[in-house]
């Protein structure tokens, strides 16, 4: 059984496979204060949950974002699992051609992602990670990596605007009955949530434009569901896309 974590800057996304099937999985939030044991333990305890022994884990892979937390984890896992888990980083290999400009700059979660896309769906594609940020990645049809777009996630927009705005009152993202908001609470949540719909649907465009007509639209992450509803431009919905490249990764680096 392989143990797949991909810890981001908000979210530890956690899954157990067994062979290629995807078990038990997790999302927990990240917190950077937290010591290797209390990350062991709560790695037991959801293993006890879904009913799985330590010893029945046979290797581990990690991307992470957080460099504080990859030393952590590998020290939860060497301790409590008793495995070193295979860290994404340079010198992995992951059977996806980086051409930016320094491919040390793209996250190990998003090179995981791209590895499960070209395994999966091949290129041309679009990967739309809606996480602490909104990431927009593109791979060719010859299967590069060519680089991507950046934008702030959802809930950082929303944090700052609440934050920097006395008078406006924290929402849950959610539909409103209109995109023209009738009362603040909706109007705060047609901004959220169409106005990240329409830069899903924009961005699309323009790598659209770039890659071709046959480009596929790949969403990912916590989000990715709720914006996938509002428009169609997502056509494929993977949001646990990271720990299947971590698992494709793993497979390589193992033969």
């Amino acid at each position: 059984m392989l143990l797949a974590i991909d810890v981001g800057n908000t979210q530890i996304t956690i899954g157990l496979y067994d062979g290629g099937t995807l078990g038990a999985r997790w999302r927990l939030a990240t917190d950077q204060e937290r010591l290797p044991d209390e990350y062991g333990i709560l790695l037991i305890n959801l293993f006890q949950h879904a009913k799985v022994g330590p010893g029945e884990i046979d290797g581990i892979a990690l991307a992470s974002v957080v460099p504080p937390l990859t030393a952590t984890f590998e020290q939860a896992c060497r301790e409590y699992l008793g495995r070193a888990p295979l860290v994404v980083g340079t010198g992995t290999k992951t059977g996806v051609h980086v051409k930016y400009e320094d491919p040390k700059q793209v996250g190990a979660d998003r090179v995981a992602a791209a590895a499960a896309v070209l395994k999966l769906y091949g290129g041309p594609a679009c990967i739309v990670d809606f996480g602490t940020a909104t990431t927009f990645d593109a791979i060719s049809a010859e299967g590069e990596y060519l680089g991507g777009a950046i934008a702030p996630g959802i809930g950082i927009a929303a944090e700052a605007l609440f934050q920097r705005a006395a008078k406006l009152p924290k929402v849950d993202l959610q539909r409103p009955p209109s995109p023209i908001g009738k009362n603040i609470v909706h109007s705060l949540q047609s901004g959220l949530l169409f106005g990240y719909v329409s830069l899903v649907e924009g961005m699309v465009a323009r790598f659209r434009a770039i890659l071709g007509p046959q480009m596929k639209v790949i969403g990912t992450g916590s989000l990715a569901e709720v914006i996938a509803k509002e428009t169609g431009v997502i056509e494929i919905l993977s949001p646990w896309l990271a720990l299947e490249g971590l698992r494709l990764i793993y497979l390589l680096n193992s033969k």
